[in-house]
């Protein structure tokens, strides 16, 4: 039975593992190692709406204690500079899967010329809210959004819940680990320590101490379907920008650019690939797009794939120990929470003695996850044809979907409707059909079957449309949401007391 967990690093995702599994199940002892030497990776955080409600649902952490700590500000989704019609606006409730009552077919069908506006959210993020007003003046807060946060921040707030709950953070080196009959018996550290645990959790980074390094097992890379391996970042200060409610991501001459908006800083980044511009050139051409960063950005490198098991002995990886993505539809933090998730409800349920089928079941539901966010993040690629650089010719011509063939087949023929769920690769989709109905319209990826709406459609649809601006245009912006949410008297319903 499984009585001591072992959690090598504390950044966001040994954090929310080690979070996960002590609040969870109480009984077990629960120790992270820190390695003071790392630091914290000062980015910026995008997150989805699972990070909600994992952390206030699921591991019962007080709403206003979060914001008072970590100081999030919200994300309704991603604005898309992106395709042939230049702008377009992903949220985090359903615009395409769905049909209004009053119309024969799925909203997809009605977006040729415009898609904008098509539900609240994408109203709100056109007119730079955050939230529709309620009756009494402040925000209607729906759990149709996600948080932007600093890293910083965010760690320094897990940490504090963290030794609350009663995790024990061990701080030290490792400098390597010793086999046992079931995996990993001991990591040791640089000072001499040896740390003894019947479980492990490797969120060790793109190090990967124990799932790559000791246990050595095999790596996938997704360079076929993701071209980019590097990043230029740097923000600025904010002064006298708003703050915008949505991620944006903007097509750039090798890749594509980030900016990940805080209530006092603006995180960019660029994301290039290496094959094609050099440093140096990627460099330039991000401070020239962006005259406000430092003159000197940092330059992040990295390779897009996964470990081919997530979970091996007695070794369960997290976060970038197990695989990493660029960050285009921030699945980083969406993983951890879903993989801790996974993990600590298949402990509860085998009674701490987790089975080889539990192991197994594991490993298959994370290697499909991460194959479907590498074909959803290649689908970004691919149908960007507004690219007409040497970068987005190679991805039109050359980015590999074929692990969603059938699904693209189905739309080519059919069209933008809910039966293409029938033809994803897997029904445990992160994004759902309706993240790939978002890409597919939105960048006007041609079909067959087109539907021609008669004046009576046209005129329902707009005043759908119309309907969803009014409400937007009176809504709460991210400042003054800020305002309400930081202010002693305001409470969150949803908070558990005590």
């Amino acid at each position: 039975m499984i009585q001591r967990v072992l959690v090598l690093g504390s950044g966001s995702a040994g954090l929310i593992a080690a979070l996960s599994l002590k609040i969870k199940i109480p009984q077990l002892e629960v120790s992270i190692v820190r390695d003071p030497a790392l630091g914290v990776i000062g980015v910026g955080e995008g997150t989805t709406p699972n990070f909600v409600t994992h952390l206030f649902d699921y591991l019962g952490i007080q709403r206003k204690r979060f914001y008072a700590l970590a100081e999030p500000t919200w994300k309704l989704g991603i604005r898309f500079l992106w395709g042939p019609r230049g702008r377009f606006d992903y949220t985090f409730s359903p615009q395409m899967d769905l049909v209004w009552g009053d119309l024969p077919k799925p909203n997809g069908f009605y977006c040729d010329e415009e898609f904008s506006n098509v539900d609240l959210p994408a109203a709100l993020m056109r007119e730079g809210k955050a939230f529709a007003r309620t009756p009494q003046g402040g925000p209607d807060i729906q759990p149709w959004h996600a948080f932007h946060m600093e890293n910083e921040k965010l760690v320094s707030t897990l940490e504090q819940i963290a030794v609350e709950s009663g995790v024990e953070f061990i701080d030290g080196a490792v400098t390597g680990a010793e086999r046992g009959p079931q995996g990993i018996a001991a990591v040791n550290l640089a000072d001499g320590r040896r740390l003894d645990a019947d479980f492990f959790v490797d969120a060790s980074g793109f190090r990967s101490e124990l799932l790559g390094k000791v246990l050595e097992e095999p790596y996938e890379s997704f360079n076929k379907t993701l071209f980019c391996d590097r990043a230029v970042i740097g923000g600025w200060e904010r002064t006298d920008e708003p703050i915008l409610p949505y991620t944006t991501s903007e097509t750039m001459d090798h890749g594509w650019s980030w900016q990940i908006e805080h209530e006092h800083h603006i995180n960019r980044g660029y994301v290039y690939c290496s094959d094609m511009v050099s440093d140096d050139e990627a460099a330039e051409e991000f401070r020239r797009k962006n005259p406000k960063a430092p003159d000197s950005p940092r330059i992040v490198k990295f390779r897009s794939g996964c470990y081919r098991r997530m979970w091996v002995d007695n070794v369960v990886a997290v976060g970038n120990s197990g695989g990493f993505v660029e960050p285009l539809e921030a699945t980083a933090l969406m993983i951890v929470c879903a993989y801790s998730r996974t993990l600590t409800d298949f402990l509860i349920h085998s009674e701490l003695e987790p089975t080889d089928s539990f192991r197994n079941l594991f490993n298959e539901q994370t290697a499909n996850n991460w194959r479907e966010i590498r074909d959803f993040l290649g689908l970004h690629y691919k149908l960007n044809s507004a690219g007409t650089t040497p970068f987005w010719r190679r991805c039109q011509e050359e980015t590999d979907l074929s692990g969603i063939k059938d699904l693209l087949e189905f739309y080519r023929e059919n069209g933008p409707t809910g039966f293409c769920r029938y033809r994803m690769p897997s029904s445990l989709s992160d994004f759902g059909i309706e993240g790939y109905l978002v890409m597919l319209v939105g960048n006007k990826a041609p079909y067959e079957r087109r539907h021609q709406p008669s004046p009576a459609e046209k005129q329902i649809w707009e005043r759908h449309r119309a309907f969803n601006v009014a409400r937007a245009q009176q809504g709460v912006d991210v400042k003054e949401s800020l305002a309400y949410v930081h202010h002693p008297g305001w409470r969150w319903n949803g908070d558990r007391q005590g």
